[in-house]
């Protein structure tokens, strides 16, 4: 049987964890764990009380807090942390990995410092020392769905359609379907992008609007993410896809995104740092926004959403008044 490591025991991670059990093919499945409570909770109760309550992890997933232990004899590693831990966490791996083992990226966000998305950043990492074989996984997906076995329908993306391929076979199983796809700047940065527009989302909830404008935002925010990944390299029909139009709805409707309970609670008129000092998991939204604000200018790229999400977030601009920003813009053509 082939092992699957699987780093970072967040929601997403313990519910990829299960997923894997599920899976077509056999696997032995090790997940790798940083909090020591998350740890103890998962031998001792088979359960992540505190970032996934209420879904048992099957015994035969090894739970480790050794980084080596998790990556020995593993064919395929799904990287599954906070986008600000990416780089030390995979330059930690790189002594535990050969040149055959496929690095599958699951983290939806850019490098904060370098604006990079996740698989350049491995790309970086892991080049020096030999050619990585690596991919993305995006697409509508909340944890406890997953975890539940709700029909789930993601995408892998790889510039080496063999290895896409590949994962593809190993990971899907009756309930968590998997496209295949070559447009890894599409598949990452409509997973980065989408949960910007999720705080705008839950902005306006948390103001009281209603389904007219949460449409509007939808629409005109696929315009953005489809203006930024042109720019980059992204195909047009990947942002009309899972990984785009699909992440976008799910992230910015389902009461279950985080990025978008943090924009409820701004539009309520709580402050950030209220919000995320409440918060356990990680809202990737809050920073990729202001990466994405500095890529999108650095490209001259028009992502008026993004620059109002911005001044929410980092300049104290109430929600209400960047809403007012929005629609008193200069009229145009759609």
């Amino acid at each position: 049987m082939k092992k699957i490591a699987v780093i970072g025991a967040g929601s997403w991670g313990t519910a990829l964890s299960i997923a894997l059990s599920r899976s077509r093919s056999p696997h032995r499945v090790s997940l790798w764990v940083y909090e020591k409570e998350v740890a103890d909770s998962l031998r001792e109760r088979r359960v992540n009380d505190v970032f996934l309550s209420g879904f048992e992890v099957p015994r035969e997933i090894e739970i480790t807090q050794d980084l080596a232990e998790a990556l020995r004899e593993a064919a395929i590693v799904l990287g599954v942390m906070p986008s600000a831990h990416a780089r030390g966490l995979y330059s930690a791996m790189l002594a535990h990995i050969t040149p055959q083992t496929a690095i599958v990226s699951a983290t939806k966000g850019l490098e904060p410092e370098t604006l990079l998305r996740m698989t350049q950043v491995i790309e970086q990492v892991v080049s020096p020392k030999f050619p990585p074989r690596v991919a993305a996984l995006s697409g509508p997906s909340f944890a406890r769905e997953v975890a539940r076995g709700d029909p789930t329908a993601v995408v892998i993306a790889s510039a080496d359609a063999s290895l896409a391929a590949e994962i593809q076979e190993e990971i899907s199983g009756p309930m968590l379907r998997l496209y295949a796809n070559t447009d890894v700047a599409g598949v990452e940065l409509g997973g980065a992008v989408k949960n910007v527009i999720a705080i705008a989302a839950g902005v306006i909830e948390g103001l009281g609007f209603g389904n007219n404008t949460t449409a509007a935002l939808i629409t005109r925010g696929l315009a953005e993410m489809s203006r930024l990944g042109a720019a980059l390299g992204a195909r047009p029909e990947t942002m009309a896809g899972l990984a785009g139009m699909g992440d976008l709805v799910l992230t910015c409707t389902g009461a279950l995104s985080r990025n978008r309970s943090v924009g409820v609670e701004l539009g309520k008129g709580r402050k950030l740092e209220e919000i995320t000092g409440s918060m356990r998991m990680v809202a990737e939204g809050v920073e990729t926004t202001a990466a994405t604000r500095t890529l999108a200018r650095r490209l001259n790229i028009e992502m008026p959403i993004t620059e109002q999400m911005y001044a929410v977030l980092y300049e104290g601009r109430s929600p209400r008044d960047a809403i007012r920003e929005l629609m008193e813009r200069r009229l145009k053509h759609e």
